[in-house]
């Protein structure tokens, strides 16, 4: 398969496809590594979902700390679909070739979930701050509509962001290079094809990486040095522990979703001698574990999903008994 074609006078015109590698030097483990990619995906699938389905039919679970986590494990299953999907196909079936738009529309989900992501991260962080903080103002701050209209803003400047970037691709001419080595269509992977100047692109993509990841941080810091300072007047030692506790597990949440973040966008900036494998796995990672280690997280740090799953199965499991 040609991934462009030769004019009659001899111009290359635009390629219609893309050849995404995998992970470049690891060829020959593809298949081995697609493994631990489909278990990551299947339980991303299923945790997630068995979040999503403790909250729906727990009515002591209707609140805004909840909501916010349907949000996040709905964006993780989305975010893990974009990208595991032609994973596999790679790994498992040599299914590299992949079309122009389709790379486009690729990125452009998997781009804008992860801001959505982060989005959601902050949501939640302000949720902790206002509960522990101004904990009489709670009900009427963090209103139902309140939540939906943070998970819509949330939404919107992730795809208002990110919808310049395959906009600003398609300007572009790829007449002679498709090899894309990664193993999904990843903003900058795809603008270094370009056989133009791509200055606006790439200038484009930093500005994006570090206004997302500075205000994000930002906001999620400025709430826990709040909250940090709100505990620590606390008289009783047993409410610190409690009102701590209940920052656990989404502390956990943001190390595992920014670390692995931070460490791909470092070295895809300035860790020219860290090998193109390691970054791939790394930028991988980004994408699978959070969202599978998401729901983990939060059963065993959260008593009330974590109680109301084991009611959900033991239930289950004696009614088959009898």
């Amino acid at each position: 398969m040609l991934s462009f074609n030769v004019a009659v006078n001899g111009t290359p015109q635009q390629i219609t496809s893309f050849f995404l590698v995998g992970i470049p030097g690891l060829e020959k483990f593809h298949c081995w590594i697609g493994i631990p990619v489909s278990l990551l995906f299947v339980l991303t699938l299923l945790g997630n979902s068995i979040v999503i389905a403790t909250i729906k039919l727990e009515p002591s679970l209707h609140q805004p700390m909840y909501f916010f986590l349907c949000m996040l494990a709905t964006n993780d299953m989305c975010l893990a679909s974009s990208a595991a999907l032609k994973m596999l196909g790679i790994f498992w079936f040599d299914a590299h070739w992949i079309g122009f738009d389709t790379c486009l529309i690729q990125m452009f989900f998997i781009h804008t979930l992860c801001i959505m992501e982060s989005a959601i991260l902050v949501a939640m962080a302000f949720d902790r701050f206002v509960a522990i903080c101004i904990p009489l103002n709670y009900v009427s701050i963090l209103t139902t509509s309140m939540v939906t209209k943070l998970g819509i803003v949330g939404l919107i400047r992730g795809v208002l962001i990110v919808l310049p970037c395959p906009l600003l691709i398609k300007r572009l001419p790829y007449c002679t290079k498709y090899v894309i080595h990664h193993a999904y269509c990843e903003h900058m992977a795809v603008v270094k094809l370009a056989s133009a100047n791509t200055l606006i692109n790439r200038a484009y993509g930093i500005s994006v990486a570090l206004s997302v990841i500075t205000v994000d941080l930002g906001l999620i810091a400025t709430s826990y040095v709040k909250i940090l300072q709100a505990v620590f007047r606390l008289s009783s030692q047993n409410a610190r522990s409690k009102a701590l506790g209940t920052c656990a597990a989404h502390v956990c949440t943001m190390l595992v979703f920014y670390t692995p973040a931070l460490f791909s966008f470092l070295t895809h900036r300035i860790g020219k001698k860290v090998p193109p494998s390691v970054h791939i796995i790394v930028a991988s990672v980004y994408l699978l574990l959070p969202s599978a280690v998401n729901p983990v997280v939060y059963g065993v740090k959260t008593k009330q999903i974590r109680d109301r799953v084991k009611d959900l199965f033991f239930t289950h499991k004696k009614l088959l008994e009898k």
